[in-house]
């Protein structure tokens, strides 16, 4: 037989040549969760577009970019469930608004409009989000507070029939357009003027366009109805409304509170026994972040705005009123060293209440309604009023933490660390550290249980078709380097992170790539057409 002939043989018995399979991006030997509620594997995650095509063993696959993930940590992108992003995603500066705090931590995707604040014109925002770029993925909310306010002001009165139906408008408008649910805050003026009533009609309206209702509750310590009437009545409003009900950063708030979190949890327990859809998140740490006004000053004084506040501040005999509450209010926070001043660039950033007080030589309510005089530029609230309230304790904390249904938020607002290191700090203090939680539990919680409770469309897992988002992190060096003191300084430890398949971190870095979307939701059936 002649070589040529001997060479046919050979093609002959081997079959066809198959090529290897190809990929944009290769993300190599990384132990792999996936999201799911299951042991890790050690493998490839394979991209091409904005899609992943292949989780499973190694396997000879050519691609334009190689991930050496030996010895890492390869996840879905983390998802923040509860964020005040705006300094960011809304900056003027395009660098601002690829959205390092969450990037840095391996935040692919985050809840925005929460509290209550979220606009009712969620389409138009989209539009000029997607136009302007940024960095990570958005869900939207609409809220109650936008929608109440656009209709009543800062009015502390119950709606009309006519302007019921503004406000309910209002939220019908935004779920066609987009929204995941109705976000509320009720422990805020003026949605605090909101009876319960009030809540249900508006959050009806979003309920029946298959919407989550999110919640700040009336009250996460004792300032009104108590922490526990308060879960209720959101519970209530979830059952009326037909709709999930999820809790914002559940906790037991101030001394009188710590050491509730059984009761709490036995509430909601409760309430998913019976068949209700009931969840809630959590950020791991001690202090809340708020505002003095919103810590100290009763909501009655409130009533009508700003300017409203300063004249009753002048009204010697009202001011005893509202100095006397605010002493309470203090008290119930745990007293003048546990309030944090973190607004940036002023004369008290970083310094406690206590501590204004004794340099003033003033009482720490006094020192308190000095910075409340000081208005922000636009007048219409004060400025420099950010605070971190130092008033949860570990065991409740922990407690909470360990529940199936509480997922993972950071609540991230200027001036508090967790802004920058929420999720790191999670990993690095509860799950390495103190072993609260396991990181199968950590990852599960931050990534594939929060797409589930959001019905997020192909996110939160590594699956062959799912979008790719992707991290990938070293289990060593993952950690938090913001604190109260130096609260803008970013995590460290991820390697990469990739957004709608486009690298937008690499080893701490921004690439300068914006491949973030706002997630808007499907249309819901009866809305106008486009």
């Amino acid at each position: 037989m002649n070589r040529l002939a001997l060479v046919a043989l050979v093609v002959a018995l081997a079959g066809p040549v198959v090529a290897a399979p190809r990929a944009d991006v290769v993300i190599r030997g990384g132990t792999i969760y996936t999201g799911a509620d299951a042991a890790p594997i050690v493998g490839d995650v394979e991209i091409s577009g904005d899609r992943i095509v292949y989780v499973g063993p190694t396997r000879r696959t050519a691609a334009a970019r190689i991930v050496d993930a030996k010895g890492q940590i390869v996840a879905p992108g983390f998802i923040d469930s509860h964020t005040h992003p705006d300094t960011y995603i809304r900056s003027a500066d395009a660098k601002q608004r690829l959205n390092l705090p969450w990037l840095a931590q391996g935040v692919s995707t985050i809840v925005t409009g929460v509290d209550g604040g979220g606009t009712p014109d969620v389409a138009d925002d989209a539009r000029k989000l997607t136009a302007s770029g940024i960095g990570t993925n958005l869900i939207p909310f609409v809220g109650f507070g936008a929608i109440r306010a656009r209709v009543l002001g800062q009015d502390d009165r119950a709606p009309i029939p006519s302007e019921l139906a503004q406000e309910k408008a209002l939220a019908a408008k935004a779920m066609c357009e987009g929204a995941y649910g109705l976000s509320t805050g009720l422990f805020y003026a003026p949605q605090s003027f909101a009876k319960t009533d009030e809540v249900i009609a508006v959050a009806r309206e979003a309920g029946s366009r298959g919407g989550m209702y999110d919640t700040h509750q009336r009250d996460e310590s004792n300032y009104t109805i108590g922490l526990i009437a308060s879960t209720k009545e959101a519970i209530e409003i979830g059952r009326q409304a037909k709709m999930p009900v999820h809790f914002a950063h559940l906790k037991a708030l101030g001394v009188d509170l710590q050491g509730q979190a059984p009761q709490l949890i036995a509430t909601i327990a409760a309430a998913r026994a019976a068949g209700q859809d009931v969840t809630a998140d959590q950020y791991p740490w001690l202090a809340s972040g708020s505002s003095v006004d919103a810590a100290l000053v009763p909501r009655w004084a409130n009533d009508g705005g700003y300017a409203k506040l300063i004249a009753r501040f002048d009204d010697p005999a009202t001011l005893v009123k509202i100095r006397r509450e605010m002493a309470e209010n203090l008290r119930r926070r745990g007293g003048k060293e546990s309030i944090l001043l973190t607004s940036e660039d002023q004369p008290w950033t970083g310094r406690t209440l206590g501590e204004m007080a004794t340099a003033w030589k003033l009482d720490p309510v006094d020192a308190a309604i000095r910075i409340l005089r000081v208005p922000a530029s636009d007048g219409k609230g004060p400025a420099g009023v950010g605070i971190a309230s130092f008033n949860m304790a570990d065991r409740d904390v922990d407690l909470l933490m360990k529940q199936p249904w509480v997922v993972t938020s950071s609540d991230g607002s200027d001036g508090h660390p967790r802004q920058y290191a929420t999720f790191p700090r999670k990993y690095q203090v509860y799950v390495r550290d103190r072993k609260v939680i396991a990181i199968r539990d950590f990852i599960r919680r931050s990534t594939g249980a929060t797409a589930d409770m959001y019905r997020l469309d192909r996110r939160g897992y590594l699956r062959a078709g799912y979008f790719a988002d992707v991290v990938v992190f070293d289990p060593i060096r993952y950690a938090p380097l913001a604190d109260y003191v130096r609260p803008r300084v970013p995590t460290v430890g991820v390697k990469a992170l990739f957004v709608n398949g486009t690298l937008a971190l690499a080893d701490g870095a921004t690439t300068g790539a914006a491949p973030g979307r706002v997630l808007l939701r499907p249309k819901p059936a009866g809305c106008p057409a486009s």
